[in-house]
């Protein structure tokens, strides 16, 4: 196996000592690198100390940008890889308000912050502002918001989800999308932190790096 990644931390499992097993794996030649996701700093510092880290997954685009703050800086310092996932803003950017029209009843996001409808109505000026100036530049909303992730970096791979072939090569069009540091700020001026309506997730449904930090190993037992 190239890669295991550790889908969140584990509340029960210490990370430190999840991450020594792994480093067993490794030295045994069973996998090649390891990495986390939605995993705090100190986490990662934490983690990485044990075995170097390779990837980080995490949450990045164009209206889930709080990683910047923390956790981008110390995957950079580490020199960890960083795989951005819903880059799309879980279909989002693809559709604006639209696409809840479609989900069935046990898709998550019909029951994520952002996309109820209190909230929606607000943040769907944010797509409508996305549309206006991809059209400027004569691609898709998804386009512009991809080429967005990709720009922010060498080290930064999005991974976003499709069913489509439709949307598999707007996807890969996206790499031909060039913008201007003026066009990134603007992009980022439509969704700023005050301007999104709504959390990621509802807190206490999924563990996310805000509420699973890792514990000093010294308080921790095994149970």
């Amino acid at each position: 196996m190239n890669l295991y990644c550790q889908a969140v931390v584990d509340k029960y499992t210490h990370t430190f000592i999840f991450i020594g097993e792994l480093k067993k794996l490794v030295e045994e030649g069973k996998i090649k690198y390891i990495g986390l996701s939605e995993a705090s700093a100190s986490t990662i510092r934490g983690a990485h100390a044990v075995h170097p880290i390779t990837a980080v997954q995490l949450e990045w685009s164009l209206w889930s940008r709080d990683v910047e703050e923390d956790i981008i800086p110390t995957c950079r310092e580490l020199g960890i890889g960083i795989v951005a996932y819903s880059p799309l803003g879980r279909g989002f950017f693809s559709s604006g308000p639209k696409v809840v029209e479609n989900l069935s009843n046990n898709d998550v996001r019909k029951y994520l912050p952002r996309f109820l409808p209190e909230n929606l109505e607000h943040n769907k000026t944010i797509f409508e502002r996305v549309n206006e100036l991809a059209a400027r530049k004569g691609c898709t909303s998804s386009q512009l918001a991809l080429a967005w992730v990709h720009h922010q970096g060498k080290d930064v791979c999005p991974i976003p989800g499709t069913t489509k072939i439709e949307n598999f090569n707007q996807n890969i069009g996206a790499l031909s999308v060039r913008l201007t540091p003026e066009e990134m700020v603007e992009l980022e001026s439509f969704a700023s932190e005050k301007g999104v309506k709504g959390d990621r997730y509802v807190n206490i449904a999924v563990s996310t790096w805000k509420n699973s930090e890792t514990p000093p190993l010294s308080s921790w037992k095994a149970s």
